[in-house]
């Protein structure tokens, strides 16, 4: 390999599965291939869901071990969730899982101490049951979190069993309702009225930090030649992810794709107004002092929970099938709490569609273009809101993720933004994960570096809007009137 490629192994961790990757880069080239891929199953137990946290650190490890020398390793994840740790740095339990039921009704009596509006204003993070906030305060009087010392956030607990050394890495710590995005710290005012203990968390992490040397354990069961260093990168997936949208301007808006579809905008400073609470768009921290503007949307689980009830895993079936159906013959809320937890998808939308007096979907073909139609009507009212609450236009919206793979879904989107859709960086949390340690080890300049380095190397595909919004804005007003 020549002196000017390094070799970097993202450790990307999604909901329903872990990956290992192996970027290759050059200040003009960069190349992505995976080593290892592997189930991430939550097990349902007597007192709840649970992530089997101990079998995703194990695929890691094998993942390592598949992706031989590197000059660098990077963890990001899903947020919100977290292990605990005794004061000997042994893990308390098994990390719940954010689908889990226990915060139920937990957000009003947070709100009756520190009102909505107040914890929005201080914190900029949308309300979403399963905030880190809320599943503190659902676990205030339990066993577990009365003997913890420390509290590590998913990814920075794996990049602890590798290392040794705790952090918390910003761009996740953000999620957790408990930062202010002003300041890029904690709230500490905030916590001090919820009584939350702050110092739960290990200190926090920029992007690029150094987060240790992988400990001589490792090594020897990776097979890997020390010393390899680990980088902390934006450990908040979406953080990575939007780092690796290729897109050549400012004026864009973005959609990250996969189990869940964040849409919004990157923003130079958060937007805290109650207009904003309102909508329930979220202030999350990004890099290079950025904030990722968006909205949470419940995506491609939607559409797994059917594939999962029915049995089906060719997607390409059920993609043509919902080619043949009538466009937006019924429509749901794709942010709707309904469907949140699992089971019984199919039933559930069917359920939706009946009680607000639309054709219920029957074959597949019919519920999954209900599911693809829902989805990018949920995109283009994320898309049109952060404009207007932001204040800014924007002429192109980038889609990155797995959602890349669905043309049907990514034509659709631009279909009902009315705006062109360019689409690639399929692994694009991933790709932004091995560019933040390219740039921390010197081979890769900033921000705009990186998406510049992106555009020359990825494919893309656009798509061109087609038809007219007016279907669109007939199919927006049935939800608004159900």
């Amino acid at each position: 390999m020549s002196a000017s490629v390094k070799s970097y192994a993202a450790v990307d961790l999604g909901a329903s599965s872990g990956r290992v990757m192996v970027g290759r880069v050059s200040p003009d080239s960069l190349e992505l291939s995976e080593a290892h891929r592997f189930p991430n199953r939550p097990v349902r137990l007597a007192e709840g869901l649970r992530w089997d946290v101990l079998a995703l650190y194990g695929g890691v490890l094998d993942g390592l071990r598949a992706a031989g020398r590197v000059d660098s390793v990077g963890i990001d994840g899903w947020a919100v969730d977290y292990g605990l740790l005794d004061s000997d740095g042994a893990l308390l339990g098994n990390p719940v899982h954010y689908r889990d039921a226990r915060t139920e009704g937990v957000a009003e009596k947070v709100w009756a101490s520190v009102p909505a509006g107040e914890l929005y204003a201080a914190t900029g993070i949308q309300y979403a049951p399963f905030n880190t906030l809320y599943q503190l305060a659902a676990a205030r009087e339990k066993r577990q979190l009365t003997y913890a010392e420390r509290l590590l956030l998913i990814p920075d607990l794996m990049s602890y069993w590798l290392t040794g050394e705790q952090g918390t890495e910003l761009t996740n710590a953000s999620t957790t309702q408990l930062v202010d995005p002003r300041t890029r710290t904690w709230s500490y005012g905030i916590a001090e009225r919820l009584g939350i203990d702050l110092g739960l968390f290990a200190p926090l992490r920029q992007p690029g930090d150094p987060a240790g040397l992988l400990r001589p354990e490792v090594l020897e069961d990776t097979g890997l030649t020390g010393p390899v260093p680990v980088t902390a990168v934006g450990s908040h997936d979406t953080a990575s992810a939007v780092a690796a949208v290729p897109a050549a301007g400012e004026a864009f808006a973005y959609i990250c794709t996969g189990t869940w579809s964040l849409a919004g905008l990157e923003l130079t400073a958060p937007v805290l107004t109650e207009e904003s609470r309102a909508a329930n768009f979220t202030n999350e921290l990004g890099l290079d002092g950025t904030v990722r503007y968006l909205r949470n949307i419940m995506g491609l689980w939607l559409l797994q929970e059917c594939q999962r009830d029915w049995g089906e895993t060719d997607l390409g079936l059920l993609l043509r099938e919902a080619g043949t159906v009538q466009a937006l013959r019924s429509v749901v809320d794709a942010g709707d709490e309904r469907f949140l937890a699992p089971g019984r998808m199919p039933q559930r939308i069917a359920e939706a569609c009946r009680a607000s007096g639309q054709p219920v979907p029957a074959t597949r073909g019919e519920i999954t273009r209900c599911i693809l139609d829902s989805l990018a009507l949920a995109h283009r009212r994320a898309v049109e809101d952060a404009q207007r609450l932001a204040d800014r236009s924007v002429d192109v919206v980038y889609v990155v993720g797995g959602g890349t793979r669905n043309a049907l879904l990514c034509q659709l989107t631009a279909d009902a933004c009315g705006l062109p859709v360019v689409a690639g960086a399929t692994e694009a949390a991933a790709l932004g994960n091995v560019l933040v340690q390219a740039h921390a080890h010197g081979l890769v300049g900033d921000l705009a570096a990186m998406r510049r380095l992106l555009t020359l190397t990825q494919p893309l595909t656009r798509y061109t809007p087609r038809g007219d919004s007016a279907r669109w804005r007939e199919a927006e007003a049935r939800l608004a009137t159900r």
